[in-house]
């Protein structure tokens, strides 16, 4: 008997049509002979549907029109066990069941621990880091505070909520002044270089900051890296076991990978139909080199050193973490781990010989051992303390209900 897995994807993020052509991407490469792939979209506005047309990434192009075949649906913890339940109508029908959710969500407000806080509630199993470890790794300066307490290399850095910004934007001067220009500004929990601009001066400054408040109320400034080589290096596994993957080089004409470099430029004309013929990308114009061209002590090093990220801040499934390296000095920075990658990285396993739908099957059998693990663990109790608070049946409720 087949499993059904319901793939959540989309939501009010920056990041929603990352998240779909990750989605899609994934859907076209599970086991099919082992999996029922169930599709549960959520739009820009909030509102889940449900329906095989959502598998085709040709849908999106209108959503409007699709809105008239995909039914509205919640998902919600029955009798009989884990339902897409319809919103419209006197009765709520059921659509289908689902026994484990995938959610392949990017950004705030999805990635960041929201979803799993949601699936958390109902009890549904589901792939990828909890609540915790997706929000540690959304958060872009409590990530650095973990680090540096963990005495990890990481760049130096300033931040601020965007009041303190409006308050007293002299001080921030002078605080980013003393990192020493350039540096990089970003919104703390973004992704995909969302809202991110490199300074190379004073001036430039204010507009910089300006254009992150956009999009965050947090504010993070680091220091920038001379001599930038950008590298990332993916993990699977979960708190007892960590494998890692190639290491990728990755290039751009900018100061930074842009969001540009990441999804847009050199993609046009690809996305058409199905990704089966598409090339085997996260990062659609992304220059990438694999493996990364450094020597094997760095390269030593950052297998090392994404272990301990992935295990310090208690991620499961696959994660993508990202480095700065100062060529000059052969120095490495870790700038940030993504909990939910683009294209969940299986570009990077293919090289030490794991299929992307293999590298699916891993992460989907591993969250089933983990749900059937915490199922063992002690949650609650069956002893009702209120009954001993001398509450007098219903009568003693008279004018309280």
């Amino acid at each position: 008997m087949k499993i059904k897995l319901g793939v959540i994807f989309g939501g009010e993020t920056v990041e929603h049509e990352v998240s779909i052509i990750t989605a899609v991407q994934a859907m076209e490469h599970i086991n099919h002979d082992k999996y029922d792939v169930v599709p549960i979209y959520i739009s820009k506005d909030r509102i889940w549907y449900t329906g095989s047309m959502l598998e085709d990434i040709d849908v999106y192009k209108d959503f409007n029109e699709l809105k008239k075949y995909a039914k509205q649906v919640v998902l919600v913890k029955t009798k009989e066990g884990f339902c897409l339940q319809s919103t419209k109508g006197l009765f709520r029908k059921v659509i289908t069941q689902i026994d484990i959710a995938f959610p392949i969500v990017h950004g705030n407000n999805a990635e960041d621990g929201t979803i799993q806080g949601y699936l958390e509630s109902i009890g549904i199993p589901y792939v990828g880091s909890k609540v915790l470890g997706s929000a540690l790794g959304q958060d872009k300066v409590v990530m650095k505070q973990i680090f540096k307490e963990a005495k990890l290399p990481i760049v130096d850095y300033i931040w601020f909520f965007d009041n303190e910004y409006a308050d007293d934007c002299e001080k921030i001067f002078a605080e980013v002044g003393k990192l020493g220009y350039p540096v990089v500004v970003k919104p703390a929990t973004l992704g995909s270089s969302i809202g991110i601009t490199y300074v190379k001066k004073e001036n430039e400054l204010a507009k910089a900051i300006e254009e992150a408040i956009k999009y965050d109320v947090k504010i993070i400034v680091e220091k920038a890296v001379q001599n930038l080589v950008e590298v990332n290096c993916s993990v699977l596994g979960n708190y007892t076991h960590q494998e890692t993957s190639a290491i990728e080089e990755v290039t751009s004409d900018d100061d930074f990978l842009t969001y540009k470099d990441k999804y847009i430029g050199g993609a046009k004309g690809k996305m058409k139909g199905s990704f089966k013929s598409m090339p085997s990308k996260d990062m659609a114009s992304a220059s990438r080199i694999i493996p990364a061209r450094i020597d094997d002590k760095l390269t030593k090093e950052i297998e090392e050193t994404s272990k301990k990220v992935f295990r310090l801040l208690n991620l499961s499934g696959v994660c993508r973490i990202d480095y700065l390296i100062d060529k000059k000095n052969n120095k490495l920075y870790i700038n940030e781990p993504n909990t939910i990658p683009g294209s969940l990285s299986f570009y990077l396993w293919k090289p030490v010989g794991k299929k992307y739908s293999e590298l699916l099957d891993d992460m989907i059998t591993m969250s089933i051992k983990e749900y059937k693990n915490k199922s063992n663990k002690i949650y609650s109790f069956e002893s009702n303390i209120l009954s001993n608070y001398g509450i007098k049946g219903l009568k003693g409720m008279k004018g309280k209900l």
